[in-house]
């Protein structure tokens, strides 16, 4: 008859225990489990320079900039770079996904042009110079 008590309350801590752990997973905010991300959804000409579109989700709290690069790799010779920024006033981080377009203004008067194959690296820079999330990608505009 102990025995028997003693497994049932052994087997009765073991499901509170699973329960308890279950509600706490349950009831975390989605969140909480987010990362600062960063998805290059279209790579467009813009005058001389380039326009990125981007799908981004950054934590509450965060003041950062949104910096996109570009670099013309079609041909060597005549390699063009374009860069642009959004500035922290400019992002909405609150967990959820956003998009915004970063205008990028190129380094030559040159400019990029119709057919050029651009490699576009999008990332956060935060305020202590710290750079993260990057990502990339290669298109022909």
């Amino acid at each position: 008859m102990q025995a028997s008590r003693i497994r049932r309350r052994l087997a009765g801590a073991a499901t509170v225990a699973v329960l308890a752990g279950a509600g706490v997973l349950a009831t975390a905010p989605l969140a909480s489990a987010k990362a600062n991300l960063i998805r290059i959804d279209k790579v467009a000409l813009d005058g001389p320079g380039l326009k990125v579109n981007v799908t981004y989700s950054c934590d509450t709290g965060l003041h950062h900039q949104l910096v996109a690069n570009a670099e013309q790799i079609t041909s060597p010779a005549l390699r063009e770079i374009g860069a642009g920024t959004l500035k922290a006033d400019k992002l909405t981080c609150d967990y959820a996904n956003h998009t915004a377009q970063v205008h990028l203004r190129p380094g030559d008067v040159r400019g990029f042009h119709k057919g050029d194959e651009v490699k576009v690296t999008v990332f956060f820079f935060d305020e202590d110079g710290f750079r993260y999330g990057d990502t990339e990608t290669i298109a022909t505009v």
